[in-house]
């Protein structure tokens, strides 16, 4: 895709997203605030649902896997054993001699600022973590730090879930939460930000089933994607070259997606070895070892799976947006427009039915509308619309990914059934409104 492809759709989809009331830019009206984004009305349902069909998977299907959340603040002795207040949890920045502005020393294409084109200085090593303070005085003892990523509250807390579940190998600890970094170089609208939700997986095991479950746990993930409508041919699975790879890993797995700016991870799967645990034993003089049913102590290897709802999101918009030339016949007034189609899994769908009645100066056809509406709400994410044309509001509804309409006319009235129509086929049938719940049910979960 060429460059200027590339960035007429990432703008299509930042204006779609903050037109329809997924996205907005963070403290807009005061000008905005770099690289912070507001969920909307349609993007925190969309993201809720995602992490809902995340911790189904991870939790409620799996018989060894528990869930926890832990607190964004922590000890400044958990960053100290993790290595991330030391060089280790860094970038390379270099600073312009003339403007003074910054940036990653591995995304410069160029020997020069590109932003006035002066001299770079050397790069220094410039530390992620936000610093914040706890208590009345802002000194050094009371220096604690934002989580820059959301597995070391797992770790810390192996002891307490091995004893508390009695917990045995292998077993998962799964956690969604917010992470922090202060990313001096963030790009590509959410994808890269200072402020991101993380959904991550920390299984334990014997190390040697540490390579097989390392296969296992790569090859659920990617299906994860897959049975959410993401296409194969728009994943891939990019190992790290040993040279690359983190200080405490043994092995990683990047699952890339094809966004408009090229080949981004979305999530990682990493052999993570016994580091983590052997450090915070190290620091704490806490055990956290394990003595499995044969009496053989070891401390576990951890395989983590490492994802963000943010990006997964950004995924489902970049791969369900689709702009139909000329329209879809049944919903545009004009052959000549372009239609907007967010072709979504319904499960993850913002709204998955809109209530339409026929017209709004029937009071019994919107009387019976409101109803339906009000019985449906219950189970349901749903919508009523009754402004404009028919047409109009069909298209409102396909725009935003609705997998379902329910039209209320006329002949409701004296048969007492409705239109229903699916917004990928745009086929209509009349289905009895005392069916309605059952029938939408197993469309749902079909």
């Amino acid at each position: 895709m060429a460059k200027k492809e590339e960035n007429n759709l990432l703008n299509k989809l930042v204006s779609f997203t903050k037109r329809r009331g997924f996205v907005f830019q963070s403290s807009e009206i005061y000008g905005g605030f770099s690289s912070c984004y507001d969920f909307g009305p349609l993007g925190v349902e969309l993201k809720n649902n995602i992490k809902k069909e995340w911790w189904k998977k991870m939790t409620r299907m799996h018989d060894n896997i528990v869930g926890i959340d832990a607190s964004v603040l922590m000890s400044p002795k958990v960053w100290e054993a993790s290595g991330h207040l030391t060089a280790g949890f860094a970038d390379e920045l270099v600073e312009c001699k003339k403007c003074h502005h910054r940036f990653r020393k591995d995304l410069l294409e160029k020997n020069k600022c590109p932003d006035c084109g002066g001299e770079l200085t050397n790069p220094k090593k410039f530390n992620l973590m936000l610093k914040t303070f706890v208590g009345p005085v802002e000194d050094d003892s009371a220096i604690t730090y934002l989580r820059p990523e959301t597995c070391q509250g797992i770790y810390v807390n192996f002891k307490n879930v091995l004893q508390s579940m009695r917990a045995k190998l292998p077993f998962g600890i799964a956690q969604i939460g917010k992470s922090f970094r202060n990313e001096i170089t963030p790009k590509d609208f959410i994808f890269r930000t200072r402020e991101f939700e993380q959904m991550e997986m920390q299984w334990f095991c014997d190390p040697k089933d540490a390579d097989k479950f390392f296969e296992y746990w790569l090859e659920e993930r990617m299906n994860w994607y897959i049975k959410l409508g993401i296409k194969k041919e728009n994943l891939r699975a990019k190992e790290t070259e040993k040279n690359e790879l983190a200080h405490y890993a043994k092995r990683a797995v990047d699952i890339e997606y094809k966004f408009p700016f090229g080949w981004k991870e979305i999530e990682g799967v990493h052999n993570r070895g016994e580091w983590d645990l052997l450090n915070h034993s190290k620091h704490s003089g806490q055990d956290l070892s394990y003595t499995n049913d044969e009496g053989k102590k070891f401390t576990p290897y951890i395989i983590e799976t490492s994802a963000g709802a943010d990006r997964a999101l950004f995924t489902l918009l970049c791969e369900g947006f689709k702009e139909i030339e000329g329209g879809r016949t049944e919903t545009t007034d004009s052959t000549k427009e372009v239609e907007t189609v967010l072709d979504i899994n319904k499960k993850l769908a913002p709204v998955k039915i809109a209530v339409l009645p026929l017209v709004k100066n029937k009071e019994e056809i919107t009387k019976t509308a409101k109803e339906i509406f009000d019985m449906l709400k219950v189970h349901f994410d749903c919508q009523y619309d009754e402004s404009g044309s028919i047409g109009r509001r069909y298209r409102r509804q396909d725009e935003i990914g609705t997998p379902y309409c329910i039209t209320v006319d006329f002949e409701t009235l004296d048969n007492k059934d409705v239109t229903l129509r699916d917004r990928d086929t745009m086929k209509q049938e009349r289905v009895k409104i005392s069916e309605l719940g059952g029938k939408i049910f197993n469309l749902l979960t079909s």
